[in-house]
């Protein structure tokens, strides 16, 4: 079981969002022995998470604090916890928000005399749980990873301040969440087109034979063939919005072309 540096007892762990992300965490812990307590405003706390009334309860005797609220209501939160912090308190900040915030939120933890991590989780939560890819960057970023080690959590070190972690994990965001952005918008005209089998397959395949050089390849081709590339994209949004498909990503993939052609990319 792991230990606490102090006393030898299990590590004091407080979740803060108990979501989807925050439920999992919470209850991988529990059943590796950690002494877990919990706070959402909304959501009860999950068998063997003690319960707590507010943010700053929650994280008042905790050893590592995960926040896994939202985006959107991480300042909130560490504000509102900021009261209960104390000094060498671990605050795994684990939302998904810009790296400019996250040293922001470093900043008013480090107020209390606890320390801040960028945590940057790397893929889905659901059926992982605790052992879902993470990145984690900051000064405390070897401790962090020290102590979820011994629960078999993979925790990759990335060199550099806060913001780090999180920034690589946004710039591969752009390409995932855009390229299943840009999946949806045509899996709508290929069924109102009356091909979506046809496509789903064709794409399928096309995925399949990806290789190492495919990324120079878009990069190269991008800037080479940009012209004739804007209006192949004009002419996908016009099909698009004949079909009765708005064409949100056509028309940017389109006006990002046309910006490269015109030499502002």
């Amino acid at each position: 079981m792991p230990e606490n540096a102090v006393g030898g007892a299990p590590p004091r762990v407080a979740i803060l969002g108990l979501g989807e992300a925050g439920s999992a965490f919470a209850r991988d812990l529990v059943a590796a022995g950690a002494d877990v307590r919990g706070f959402d405003p909304v959501i009860a706390a999950p068998a063997g998470v003690r319960q707590r009334d507010s943010d700053a309860d929650a994280v008042c005797d905790a050893d590592l604090v995960f926040d896994l609220t939202t985006g959107d209501e991480a300042e909130a939160a560490t504000r509102a916890a900021l009261s209960g912090l104390r000094p060498g308190t671990l605050w795994a900040e684990a939302n998904t928000v810009a790296p400019a915030l996250k040293v922001r939120l470093a900043e008013l933890v480090a107020g209390t005399g606890a320390t801040l991590v960028d945590v940057a989780i790397m893929a889905p939560v659901p059926g992982k749980g605790l052992r879902v890819p993470m990145y984690v960057s900051g000064p405390d970023a070897a401790r962090f990873r020290d102590l979820l080690a011994p629960y078999g959590v993979d925790v990759e070190h990335m060199p550099g301040p806060v913001g780090v972690a999180s920034s690589r994990k946004l710039l591969r965001s752009v390409v995932y969440k855009g390229l299943a952005a840009a999946i949806v918008e045509a899996m709508a005209g290929a069924r109102a087109a009356g091909c979506a089998d046809w496509f789903h397959e064709h794409l399928t395949t096309e995925f399949v034979r990806f290789d190492p050089d495919m990324v120079d390849g878009f990069l190269e081709g991008s800037y080479t063939h940009a012209v004739r590339r804007a209006e192949e994209m004009a002419a996908a949004a016009e099909q698009l919005t004949d079909l009765g498909i708005e064409p949100r990503i056509a028309t940017a993939a389109r006006d990002s072309l046309r910006a490269i052609a015109a030499g502002a990319g």
